[in-house]
């Protein structure tokens, strides 16, 4: 991800709608078809024009846009996002992303369950990788909106799994919407395991507003937050705002963030936890 990209995408999702009105339109579409194609993945131009009621011409320029901004690709006659940390939102990506930083962070997240307990956990691919812990801790109650993570604690014995419903998000291979949130907000649980895209300022942020609903619906349900993330979340950007670090109960970093940060997150007070990797025999 570079500074480039970082800087165009808040430009394009902050900038003041300018008075003529027709400006105003072009700006809300542009910012409509860039959440689509970071949602949906790549599409035909062509199905762009449709969706949104435009002409060929009017989606050619209002992609060459987007592209110049460095957020979307053209090739073809499909546009797609650009691989920036901005809109990996795919499963299928984040999954082959910071793997040993993650395995490390979910094993130190596992050390903070207790047999019994009833557990939220979202779709993250670092909180998926706390299944291998999870029938050291049983008997457990898992809830979660994540398909794979369904797939992955289905048949595990002493493992109660609370699978919540709504609408299908292929994106993330997860269940979003108003649904969801409804099912959630009808739970408690003893403890929510999650992790966002991106931390900025100290406060933690995501791509799609749909998964910060399910996210905060989480945290409100659960008695205790608990926050994972690897050091690359403290280099992005993204366009919605879950909570403060601050209103976690425990922040899991791995060992490979920078002590500038763990230095300032300890004087705001925040309960910081650094998981050490394999490799390493003592924690920094």
């Amino acid at each position: 991800m570079t500074s480039q990209s970082n800087d165009a995408m808040d430009h394009l999702m902050s900038e003041e709608m300018p008075s003529d009105s027709r400006q105003a339109r072009q700006l809300a579409r542009r910012q409509l078809i860039t959440e689509t194609v970071m949602l949906e993945g790549p599409m035909r131009i062509e199905d762009l024009t449709e969706r949104f009621g435009i002409s060929l011409m009017t989606a050619h320029r209002d992609l060459d846009d987007l592209v110049s901004r460095g957020l979307l690709r053209k090739t073809r006659g499909t546009v797609s996002a650009a691989p920036t940390s901005l809109i990996e939102a795919s499963d299928v990506y984040r999954s082959s992303r910071q793997s040993p930083e993650k395995a490390a962070i979910a094993a130190a997240a596992a050390g903070f369950i207790e047999p019994g307990q009833a557990i939220f956990v979202d779709d993250s691919t670092t909180v998926l990788h706390m299944v291998p812990h999870l029938q050291d801790h049983a008997p457990l109650t898992v809830i979660t909106n994540s398909l794979t993570m369904m797939n992955e604690l289905r048949g595990l014995r002493d493992i109660t799994l609370l699978a919540l419903g709504g609408e299908f998000r292929n994106w993330c291979n997860a269940f979003l919407g108003r649904m969801t949130t409804n099912e959630i907000a009808n739970l408690r649980a003893d403890t929510v395991f999650l992790s966002m895209a991106a931390i900025t300022d100290d406060m933690v942020f995501h791509q799609s507003s749909e998964m910060i609903d399910a996210k905060r619906a989480m945290l409100d349900a659960a008695s205790k937050r608990i926050l994972l993330a690897d050091h690359t979340k403290f280099e992005r950007r993204a366009l919605h705002s879950l909570a403060a670090l601050t209103d976690f109960d425990v922040v899991i970093v791995d060992d490979a963030t920078p002590p500038a940060h763990i230095k300032r997150m300890h004087a705001k007070g925040i309960n910081v936890f650094v998981a050490p990797r394999k490799h390493d025999k003592h924690m920094k």
